[in-house]
């Protein structure tokens, strides 16, 4: 088991690959990661959003515990967010966290997820928020290990 990241859009830029490559040096399984990243709809609107949305309901496994990140998700702190992941790789279940396109992604794909976690209520660049996935894993591979790195 590990966590992979389904992302639609382009390879990470410099400044996020390097600190994604930070926090993933780092990773454990169950918390690992691994990323597929989906290419973005030449469409625009509702037509490139169920594009997409098409793209990633077919890599996600039928079995995986869904977390979509969204903006009108549920806003967690790190040690719930470290509670439910790990609740997932408990009952045995692989965990795949989905980072929609600039349109966002369709009701099919919100009615798959599990879990819908929001960031903030603002609204990151996706590159951003994929930094920010990777630190939020390690952060909560550390708190279910009862380490320090998280401090409440």
């Amino acid at each position: 088991m590990s966590v992979r990241i389904l992302a639609i859009g382009k390879k990470h830029e410099s400044w996020v690959a390097e600190g994604i490559e930070r926090y993933e040096r780092r990773l454990r399984k169950p918390f690992d990661a691994s990323w597929t990243l989906l290419p973005h709809s030449a469409r625009e609107g509702d037509a490139a959003r169920a594009e997409e949305s098409d793209r990633i309901l077919a890599k996600l496994g039928r079995d995986a515990f869904v977390v979509l990140l969204d903006e009108r998700g549920r806003d967690v702190d790190s040690p719930a967010l470290s509670g439910t992941l790990q609740r997932a790789f408990d009952a045995g279940r692989a965990v795949s966290a989905v980072i929609g396109g600039a349109y966002g992604v369709d009701d099919r794909v919100r009615e798959r997820a599990d879990f819908v976690w929001s960031l903030s209520r603002l609204v990151f660049p996706h590159q951003l928020v994929r930094l920010i996935v990777a630190e939020q894993l390690y952060r909560a591979q550390e708190i279910a290990a009862g380490r320090p790195y998280h401090h409440a």
